[in-house]
């Protein structure tokens, strides 16, 4: 009978531990995060670890609907953790619910499987964080292949 509550509750906590987000859920705000985002200029296909290259596209969107945030730094990253790249020479302002992009196209392999984007932004209110995501894509010999990764704040200003 213990054995038999046991499963029972093991299996509610599986259940309840893997239900959606609720609307009462706590929305965390933020002035401003340091985050970081993989990336991925090929991956490796099969025995030989033969290279897949794949073209990077780095997403930044706000999901504020009344507040603007400010881009302070878009940099690449290679492998190694070198800088490769400052995509931003000034801030760049995102307002309410704007999108851009960056590009690494799909030739440029410097970055490596384990290539990074680091983004920093701020805000003068709390605001919600963007969403910050790298969509990689490639085909070859009729071979396609697409996945994202999200970004992960690894600094925040409250």
């Amino acid at each position: 009978m213990k054995q038999k509550t046991a499963l029972l509750v093991f299996l509610l906590l599986t259940l309840l531990a893997g239900q959606p987000a609720r609307a009462e859920e706590t929305v965390m705000l933020s002035q401003g995060q340091t985050i970081y985002v993989p990336a991925y200029s090929h991956i490796y296909v099969g025995d030989r670890e033969h290279p897949f290259l794949l073209t990077v596209t780095l997403s930044l969107r706000n999901v504020d609907t009344k507040h603007k945030v400010t881009l302070t730094a878009v940099n690449y990253y290679d492998t190694q953790g070198r800088l490769l790249k400052k995509y931003l020479t000034q801030p760049r302002i995102l307002g309410p619910l704007e999108s851009t992009r960056y590009v690494v196209p799909q030739q440029d392999k410097s970055g490596g499987s384990g290539a990074n984007f680091i983004v920093e932004w701020k805000s003068e209110q709390m605001v919600n964080p963007p969403i910050v995501e790298a969509v990689m894509i490639g085909a070859a010999s009729q071979q396609g292949i697409s996945f994202t990764s999200r970004g992960q704040a690894i600094n925040t200003t409250n």
